[in-house]
């Protein structure tokens, strides 16, 4: 038996992942039907059926996923190879991160930099996803999810817990002559982000009974939410990640000294069935450390 191309491999693969046909050319920038004749022309170097009807369309054999688990692995190891012994011994690859627009604004693109210094063969891609859990965008490599962390079909790593408090600017911190007390925020505007519950959460916790959070403005993105608290335009619920640089260099000032820990969290998301990457390994690495060395030391 003649050892089978690496076209057809990657076409097994790329179509036991996705389950079909359409899926696995489209990631591999080819015809459907190109990919049928690699799957056939496998079949054909292997001696046994890999596919088989099922319905409209086909699936792998009992054999054919246990054939496509183990061509997984082997890609995986060539993978690995390629950068061990690449160019100059440098990691080399492309991966695409999707980051929560505020955690992406706020603490990446203030630190990627140093991964770029520590990795320079690696050319990386930032996306902002629509939903701040989500973690099934096509083309994307790994997640920086906020949410619950209940994702089954990933593989899922705590980044960070977030502490939630108000925030505001200096200036109208002066114009409002101070805030003395936690139901002193409806003197001014509340900035929501994507609903009422963190200020009715906050406000909760600091006593206010049955608090009115049914005003302001509300926004679907925590970027414009923080602009708007930069530009004196009310006051927000801000989080350790995202208002950090801007309380430590002072356009931003925390006007109550209570915070409360959220519950969602930061997390790091792969899918589970997808082969390993060492640029991807690389980033988590980097992305963990540095989180260690930067978030919990804030001190508001």
């Amino acid at each position: 038996m003649r050892v089978p191309s690496t076209q057809a491999l990657r076409a097994l693969e790329a179509f036991a992942r996705h389950g079909t046909v359409w899926q696995a050319a489209a990631e591999l920038n080819i015809t459907r039907s190109a990919v049928s004749h690699q799957l056939r022309f496998l079949e054909q170097d292997l001696g046994f059926a890999l596919l088989q009807r099922a319905g409209k369309g086909v699936s792998l054999t009992a054999q054919g996923k246990r054939y496509a688990a183990d061509v997984r692995t082997a890609l995986a190891l060539l993978a690995d190879a390629a950068v061990q012994y690449g160019d100059r011994g440098l990691l080399q690859g492309a991966i695409t991160i999707s980051s929560t627009p505020g955690f992406a604004t706020f603490w990446l693109c203030t630190h990627i930099a140093e991964f770029r210094q520590l990795h320079p063969g690696v050319t990386l891609r930032i996306v902002t996803p629509s939903r701040l859990e989500d973690v099934d965008a096509p083309g994307v490599d790994a997640f920086i999810a906020y949410g619950d962390g209940d994702w089954p079909r990933h593989s899922v790593e705590l980044l960070s817990v977030v502490d939630f408090m108000p925030v505001c600017s200096p200036a109208l911190l002066n114009q409002l002559g101070g805030l003395s007390e936690p139901v002193d925020v409806f003197r001014t505007v509340l900035l929501h982000l994507d609903g009422l519950g963190d200020w009715f959460t906050w406000l909760s916790a600091a006593g206010v009974v049955a608090p009115r959070t049914d005003q302001g403005v509300i926004f679907s993105d925590m970027n414009l939410v923080l602009a708007a608290a930069l530009a004196g335009q009310g006051i927000a619920i801000g989080d350790n990640f995202v208002c950090r640089q801007a309380v430590e260099t002072g356009r931003l000032v925390v006007p109550f000294d209570l915070t409360i820990r959220a519950s969602r969290a930061y997390y790091f998301v792969t899918p589970r069935d997808r082969p390993g990457n060492p640029a991807i390994e690389a980033f988590a690495d980097w992305l963990k450390s540095r989180l260690v060395q930067t978030a919990p030391v804030m001190r508001l």
